[in-house]
């Protein structure tokens, strides 16, 4: 080992969720020595805490679970919604590679995705879209299997499990939520199998059973240990070392010491945005902007995109987010985030003028940019407020708090009220604790309780798209996401314009590698996730357009890391690995 360097691989990876886990189980599989390094002391980055799901088209899934594709419907449908902006042959990179990067993982590495045939694209009615089936989830993990391992895990959060500690995937989510056929009896299975589950319930209140991004993330790890790829945690990158125009290492705090790590062929950065950095947020996002509008955990501060932007590194699409509208819980260390809540029929967003100004029920992204739109024409809409009745509350979760019928107003923290959630017995005395205005609140509420009625809204067509009515009621007639609001007390509840994770980043080529400011590549550098520019550049395909492109161009990078390198000696382990591959 060079003197210069306290430790030497022929891959460095920066992060340790879904983009970077897999960019190293890839290198491993073609005989390199990897490691993957992260600065937090839990692994799984905001892929831990995600819905676990990656957006692939022509998934082998699609066929079995009676759907059709094809990478001609693809394109398509990616041309349209995410415009010019994206150069084709990144697009394309991504649509034929990302099948093959869900096949390599589960046979190199017995990492599995099984898709959601009934989760459509986010905007189905476009030309290639698809009401279905292009969105994966990952199978259910055994957490037993991580051993010691499991107490280093990010946590989920609360809201994505059933009664705050029960697991529950995509499909189970979709219906409980949506009351679907078999809801009560799929309530009972979940609480019986987790109760019962009595020798694990005295060692952690954590499920065993591991589903969403903790499912995702589980699987990687385990196959991290499963072939000697080391993880190191409180390892943050501190700046890419560069020799006559190539990157060569990185120099992190491991610990509080500062190190030196060689990487012989390349460094991998899939640390992460920079949602949690106030400085960079006021620099490059809409405004108003803070740090505590964030669902993402305080974890991601753009070390990576810094890091990159030093060596001459050209960015994209830095003034996008992952967006979604967003809500305080008092105590907890991030936002909540809207996804089910705003599609079920009885609620109405509205802005200071008491004025509805988006479908309540569309995809998320498209709800924060209509605040902000909304907010820049003096409407005040940052924050704006989401209002609904009695029936509403009893039936529907609200971010903040359970249904009524599991979580009355009598378990919530009586300081809670008229703070956190706000409810008076009439509309305009409602209107009046809100700071909207009350005419206007009340003309707004009784449009809907007309359009819940004809089953049409001809303002913003609420409940007409597929993406719509996923999240909606199907036993309210005749459009799912439309119901009276007429029953006091009546509730609001603040939404603030936040995020997920930012989107922009370091601007990649095909192969993932980072391009400098003349469009030349930075030798040595990839970039993958929230580090890298988005492949979906100012739109959001579909459920998984995050973690998607992430593994998929995590896969390219390693794959093209490994065939630009002549083989180095293999030891017994590389071969048994570079064979299972």
């Amino acid at each position: 080992m060079s003197s210069q360097f306290d430790q030497e691989y022929d891959v460095v990876v920066v992060g340790s969720g879904a983009g970077g886990m897999t960019a190293a189980l890839v290198a491993r599989g073609h005989g390199l020595k990897s490691v993957v390094i992260e600065k937090s002391d839990k692994y799984g980055g905001t892929s831990a805490v995600s819905g676990g799901g990656i957006w692939i088209p022509c998934n082998d899934d699609i066929a079995r679970t009676g759907g059709s594709d094809s990478y001609e419907e693809a394109l398509t449908y990616l041309q349209h919604v995410v415009g010019p902006e994206v150069p084709q042959e990144q697009i394309e990179a991504y649509l034929r590679n990302g099948p093959e990067m869900v096949r390599y993982m589960a046979r190199a590495f017995d990492v599995h995705y099984h898709n959601v045939p009934k989760y459509p694209d986010y905007y189905p009615d476009q030309p290639g879209g698809k009401e279905g089936w292009r969105s994966m989830q990952p199978d259910a993990f055994d957490a037993a299997k991580l051993g010691d391992e499991f107490d280093r895990q990010r946590e989920s959060f609360k809201g994505t499990l059933l009664m705050g500690r029960i697991a529950m995937d995509q499909i189970e989510a979709h219906t409980l939520f949506s009351r679907g056929p078999g809801w009560i009896r799929l309530t009972l299975k979940l609480l019986l199998k987790y109760w019962l589950d009595i020798g694990w319930r005295r060692k952690t209140h954590r499920d065993r059973r591991q589903v969403l991004g903790q499912g995702m993330v589980a699987a990687l790890r385990y196959a991290m240990m499963q072939n000697d790829v080391p993880l190191h945690l409180n390892t943050g990158l501190e700046s890419l070392i560069e020799e006559n125009g190539r990157v060569v290492g990185v120099v992190v705090k491991r610990d509080g010491k500062t190190l030196r790590y060689r990487a012989r062929h390349g460094v991998i950065l899939a640390c992460g945005g920079f949602e949690s950095n106030q400085q960079m947020r006021e620099q490059y996002l809409a405004k108003p902007t803070t740090t505590e509008w964030t669902a993402a955990p305080p974890i991601n501060h753009g070390d990576g995109i810094r890091a990159g932007q030093a060596l001459g590194a050209r960015l994209g699409f830095m003034d996008k987010v992952w967006g979604s509208p967003t809500v305080r819980k008092p105590g907890a260390a991030q936002q909540i985030t809207l996804f089910i809540e705003r599609g079920m029929p009885g609620c109405v967003a509205v802005n200071k003028k008491g004025q509805r100004f988006v479908n309540e029920a569309a995809a998320y992204p498209d709800f924060r940019d209509a605040m902000y739109a909304d907010d820049a024409k003096g409407n005040g809409t940052v924050p704006c407020w989401l209002v609904f009745d009695a029936t509403f509350r009893y039936k529907y979760p609200m971010g903040i708090f359970l249904p009524g019928q599991i979580e009355p107003d009598s378990k919530l923290p009586k300081d809670w009220l008229d703070k956190v959630y706000f409810k008076a017995d009439s509309i305009d005395v409602l209107a009046g604790k809100i700071g909207v205005d009350a005419a206007g609140l009340g003309a707004t509420v009784a449009k809907m309780n007309e359009y819940a009625r004809t089953g049409v809204d001809p303002e913003f067509h609420k409940g007409e798209t597929a993406i719509d009515r996923y999240y909606s009621d199907p036993s309210v007639k005749p459009n799912t996401c439309l119901g009276p609001i007429v029953k006091p007390p009546f509730y609001a509840v603040p939404l603030y314009p936040g995020e997920i994770g930012t989107k922009g980043g370091l601007v990649t080529d095909p192969h993932a590698r980072v391009l400098r400011e003349d469009g030349s590549v930075i030798a040595g550098l990839y970039a993958t996730g929230n580090t890298s520019a988005p492949v979906m550049g100012p739109t959001y395909a579909g459920a998984g357009s995050t973690l998607g492109p992430a593994m998929t161009f995590g896969y390219l990078a390693a794959r093209h890391i490994a065939a630009s390198q002549s083989q180095q000696p293999q030891d017994s382990t590389d071969k048994n690995v570079a064979a299972a591959a």
